[in-house]
């Protein structure tokens, strides 16, 4: 076991992913010489070249389509798109083209791409650098979308992920880039979750807690402080966001009676709207209560000095698992 950063994590899974396959290729904005950002790809170029990590334009539509193109010919590319906000010039590559490609050959076709986005907020940054657009994804079918929440997952995940032979869209929690968990880097294939499966993280009896990326580390505080009033939480990090776990899902909600969901993007038909339906569907006879939401609010993301009060936190999720018992 090695201790590691959720960044450092990505790297190594990348590293290893262009060991093991010379057909892996990282394109982006500044993810050679620079190393990325948020630093995820350091080092890769030295080690491996500039053909093999490839510093782009600005131009994420450009990136994206070339990324198809070299993905019909045999590659895997993987893609960084530098801050959440910025994938929206390459929605029209991703939507009408990644996503359509398989189904448009009748199968005969596929285009592993992986598409890196860090995403969410708790960074002091603007818009565009701090946004949830994952239900965007979810919602287009023909697409994989992931969100690791730590270390460990991030380094299986995004190697999982370059293996699949479906276009994945991988998202990355940014605030959470400098949490440090051990790692097992000697045999990620061993006893490693698949890529579609939720991860119970916490057992509990009164409540599932329904989560992803950054919402994970703030759901199992919240599992902490609500010990103190007697309370127990069940909290489960979803993990991929489509396909959903729908067994460990409803498995967990009909042992507890009662679930909140909760996730950084806005409430308003954002991903725990559609598990809140799902759940109603399948786990009707067992709800004690019906199914909270808490997310962020329906404005653009707010100025740094605001975000504290936009982004959820432990005392929101508390207030949802209070309510869930008035019921």
């Amino acid at each position: 076991m090695t201790v590691l950063t959720l960044s450092k994590a990505l790297n190594e899974g990348l590293r290893r992913a262009l060991e093991d396959d010379p057909k892996v290729i990282i394109m982006g904005e500044d993810v050679g010489k620079l190393g990325g950002v948020f630093r995820v790809t350091d080092g890769l170029q030295k080690d491996f070249g500039d053909s093999r990590v490839v510093d782009t334009p600005l131009a994420e539509s450009g990136i994206v389509g070339t990324a198809i193109g070299l993905a019909l010919r045999g590659f895997r590319p993987v893609c960084e798109i530098q801050f959440d906000g910025f994938v929206f010039p390459a929605f029209d590559q991703i939507v009408n083209q990644l996503a359509k490609m398989r189904l448009r050959a009748l199968g005969q076709v596929s285009v592993p791409v992986v598409i890196r986005i860090p995403f969410g907020g708790g960074i002091g940054a603007v818009e565009h650098h701090s946004e949830s657009p994952e239900a965007l994804f979810v919602h287009t079918a023909g697409l994989r979308v992931v969100a690791c929440s730590g270390p460990a997952d991030a380094y299986t995940m995004i190697q999982q992920s370059i293996h699949c032979d479906d276009p994945v869209i991988f998202f990355e929690p940014k605030r959470r880039y400098w949490d440090k968990a051990e790692v097992d880097t000697a045999g990620w294939l061993t006893g490693a979750l698949p890529l579609e499966s939720a991860r119970t993280v916490a057992e509990g009896t009164d409540v599932s807690v329904l989560a992803y990326g950054p919402m994970v580390r703030t759901c199992l505080e919240a599992a902490v402080a609500a010990r103190e009033d007697g309370r127990s939480l069940e909290v489960i990090d979803l993990r991929s966001l489509s396909p959903l776990d729908v067994g460990t899902i409803v498995a967990s909600v009909r042992r507890t009676g009662r679930c909140v969901v909760v996730h950084e993007a806005p409430v308003t038909a954002g991903l725990g709207a559609e598990i809140a339906a799902l759940i109603t569907e399948k786990c009707f006879y067992q709800l004690e209560a019906p199914v909270l939401r808490v997310g962020g609010f329906s404005t653009p993301y707010p100025p740094s000095r605001l975000e504290e009060h936009y982004l959820p936190d432990l005392d929101r999720v508390l207030d949802a698992v209070d309510r869930t018992f008035a019921y």
